[in-house]
């Protein structure tokens, strides 16, 4: 598969981008694996996080849905949640800010009542050849909205997950093969990563498992929107599958580590990355 050369303004939108990245609108079957839970996906209104959202709806659970401001693909995301039988809980903001975070979650709780499956997914990227370009500003930006923002988050969720509940981030193939022009992003990737593996040490005793999911190169708004043109047309040929991921491929592996299949898996990072390995 190749795609077209095209450009958006960040973050992007998916209607936009052609191919529109499959999500699983109509492949994904549940088979109540989450019936009765509530998660949290932040970046939930397209690519990867949609993905997540609407296999976990199709599995059982109620989603809140966290976004920037795309609100056309939040709202189609939540449609897809309420078709499936489940409640959707839209909540614009930026990640980035500590006091959002916590609102995530106090509107997680009061309009849900619980909090099971946390997905710290919403990231920041943007392509620089050299580091002179990449701002102060910007490099602030990309870690507090890649990192800051999952520790915000399971600081926030942790008063209200007991034991079986499921945290999940979303790292990446360039924590362990880092793109020289992604330098801030794939920092930011390691970091994540860490930051799972102590967490399932530290939590392992309340029964809270901690797990990340490692994506390579996923079709995604982000690509559009934060790489030059020449670039998307041949992103992911270089992988041994020779395309890039569509966002259905990773949801499979976040039901399993936010379902009871799970339930001995924290402290892992699971690898969808068309072949590229990670250590």
């Amino acid at each position: 598969m190749s795609q077209p050369e095209q450009q958006q303004t960040p973050p992007g939108t998916q209607d936009r981008m052609t191919p529109v990245p499959d999500c699983g609108e109509e492949s994904y079957v549940g088979s109540g694996r989450l019936e009765g839970r509530v998660a949290v996906v932040t970046g939930g209104d397209s690519g990867i996080g949609r993905a997540v959202a609407i296999a976990y709806a199709r599995e059982g659970a109620d989603v809140v849905i966290s976004y920037l401001d795309e609100e056309d693909d939040a709202r189609s995301t939540a449609e897809l949640v309420e078709k499936a039988g489940r409640r959707a809980v839209l909540v614009p903001g930026d990640v980035s800010r500590a006091e959002h975070c916590r609102a995530i979650v106090d509107r997680t709780i009061s309009e849900l009542g619980r909090l099971d499956v946390l997905v710290s997914n919403a990231a920041y990227q943007m392509n620089h050849s050299d580091l002179q370009e990449v701002s102060d500003e910007e490099w602030e930006h990309t870690f507090a909205t890649n990192v800051s923002a999952m520790f915000y988050l399971v600081k926030a969720a942790l008063p209200h997950l007991k034991p079986g509940a499921s945290i999940i981030g979303s790292t990446s193939v360039n924590s362990d093969m880092p793109s020289p022009d992604l330098a801030p992003y794939a920092a930011t990737k390691a970091a994540v990563a860490n930051f799972c593996a102590s967490l399932a040490q530290m939590l392992g005793p309340r029964g809270i498992r901690v797990n990340s999911v490692a994506p390579g190169p996923i079709w995604t708004p982000l690509i559009p929107a934060t790489m030059p043109p020449e670039k998307v047309a041949h992103f992911g040929e270089d992988t041994p599958l020779g395309r890039p991921g569509q966002p259905a491929e990773l949801a499979g592996a976040y039901v399993l580590l936010a379902s009871d299949e799970g339930s001995y898996m924290s402290g892992a990072r699971v690898a969808v990355t068309g072949g590229r390995p990670i250590l």
